[in-house]
């Protein structure tokens, strides 16, 4: 499954399916404070070519985050509160790999990258389960949206990917931000 992406900013952004059709929305309002990302999933994929966006009786949340400046930040998934550094603590040098267990009982990995990040089995298979791919402007090469795939043995779990997903990627894209602001000033830590 390919999900394209309306927007680099996963926080807020539709997530559409290879026929265009919505599957996930991202929401995060803006505020001071504690931040709420709230992902919304459309509950009956039955669309009509007269109505082709989410349909609002058919929303369901699929879960959001509580983004902390100070703490971790708070998952709430089917009801259930997770902590970040308990349902997705980091690991690895840098603490660039972040780790979950699915509703299958299997461990997972989210490797960040320098422009991407992928979810594996965290196991001796390191078999991909989903990869991000950023936009691209066409400068060089093909202009594309961003997507991401998902592998077929993943989509049970959607909500699960797409949730873990848009918090590891938005850990990425602060820490290419900071580098950015770094080389901006001169280089200096």
């Amino acid at each position: 499954m390919i999900l394209t992406l309306s927007s680099e900013s996963v926080r807020n952004t539709v997530f559409t399916d290879e026929r265009g059709l919505p599957v996930f929305k991202s929401t995060t309002p803006f505020r001071l404070g504690v931040r709420t990302t709230t992902i919304s999933r459309q509950a009956t994929p039955t669309w009509s070519d007269e109505s082709p966006g989410m349909d609002p009786d058919l929303i369901e949340v699929a879960g959001r985050i509580d983004w902390h400046c100070f703490g971790s930040s708070i998952f709430t998934i089917g009801g259930t509160t997770l902590e970040s550094n308990v349902f997705l603590p980091r690991h690895g040098f840098f603490g660039r790999k972040r780790t979950f267990t699915g509703q299958d009982g299997r461990r997972y990995r989210w490797d960040m990258h320098s422009r991407d990040v992928v979810l594996s089995l965290d196991d001796s298979s390191r078999t991909q389960i989903a990869r991000y791919h950023r936009a691209s402007l066409g400068i060089i090469g093909k202009r594309r949206h961003a997507t991401l795939e998902i592998a077929p043995q993943a989509e049970h779990m959607l909500d699960l990917v797409i949730l873990t997903f848009i918090y590891v990627e938005k850990l990425r894209m602060d820490k290419e931000n900071r580098q950015r602001q770094q080389m901006a000033s001169g280089g200096g830590p």
